[in-house]
């Protein structure tokens, strides 16, 4: 966090307007998952904006992806939508097939938040994004679609499946010694387990 500060601090001071939208994105991003909301918004909604205006396509989807995911996080669901659904047709249109997955997970994790969830669409979009990542070598992304596959068959009571993907996560999570999301997966884990 504190390095993508000083960064954008520099960008702002110097006018290096070529590699502030990256900067902005990526502090953003990081604020936002921190919780610290508030913050992150404003500068992912710039990034988006700023790299709009310059034509910078090379990380776009990304961005609005990024900026998608926060929405979600703040409760915003159809700003989430719109927003992963543009980061799903430029990443599309730029034949970006990494951002592609990433777009296809958020879109999976929107319609897991709706009321209802939307469970077949959640699944579908999961699966897609998951189908991408493995295909690509993403095996960061490929632990968070396993958990949410995981936490999608625990609240439509396939413990078996729910099982079966969320020992996966915790496999490669472990793996990659990401162990942030190892407490959450444990405890999902053991829910499907008890009941």
């Amino acid at each position: 966090m504190a390095a993508f500060e000083q960064g954008l601090h520099i960008c702002q001071t110097g006018d290096i307007q070529l590699v502030l939208p990256w900067v902005m994105s990526s502090l953003g991003y990081v604020y936002a998952l921190s919780g610290r909301l508030r913050e992150a918004l404003p500068l992912l909604e710039q990034a988006v904006e700023q790299s709009a205006r310059m034509q910078q396509m090379a990380y776009y989807p990304l961005w609005v992806a990024h900026l998608s995911e926060a929405y979600l996080w703040s409760s915003r669901l159809e700003e989430a939508r719109q927003r992963a659904a543009q980061a799903l047709a430029f990443s599309r249109d730029y034949k970006q097939r990494g951002h592609e997955a990433y777009a296809l997970r958020l879109l999976g994790e929107i319609a897991a938040h709706c009321d209802p969830p939307e469970a077949g669409q959640t699944e579908e979009c999961y699966g897609q994004a998951l189908t991408l990542a493995e295909e690509l070598g993403m095996r960061p992304l490929q632990a968070h679609c396993h958990r949410s596959l995981g936490t999608l068959y625990a609240k439509t009571g396939q413990r078996e499946p729910a099982h079966a993907e969320l020992s996966a996560a915790l496999d490669l999570y472990r793996d990659m010694e990401m162990t942030y999301w190892l407490p959450e997966t444990e405890a999902a884990l053991a829910q499907v387990a008890v009941r």
